[in-house]
């Protein structure tokens, strides 16, 4: 994986647990009963280590009760090739 492509990951994996902490859900409770994944995925996603599928962007969303628009809003995804 590139440098630059992994810096986003990580950076979006850190977005995403900002959000899940935001609603005080832990790590087990949002991967087994809101995303049906296992919390090793879930903890892969937030450390960047995954690149999602876009099925998977769109659980994480439901997951937190928010569009997939307000789960990509307010992070900047500056990518240099």
């Amino acid at each position: 994986m590139q440098q630059q492509n992994k810096k986003l990951l990580q950076l979006f994996g850190r977005h995403i647990k900002q959000l899940r902490m935001q609603k005080k859900m832990s790590l087990n409770e949002f991967a087994f009963k809101s995303l049906l994944i296992t919390s090793a995925t879930q903890s892969r996603i937030e450390n960047g280590l995954v690149d999602l599928k876009f099925s998977t962007l769109i659980k994480i969303a439901n997951a937190l009760n928010i569009t997939p628009a307000e789960l990509l809003e307010d992070f900047d995804f500056h990518f240099e090739p």
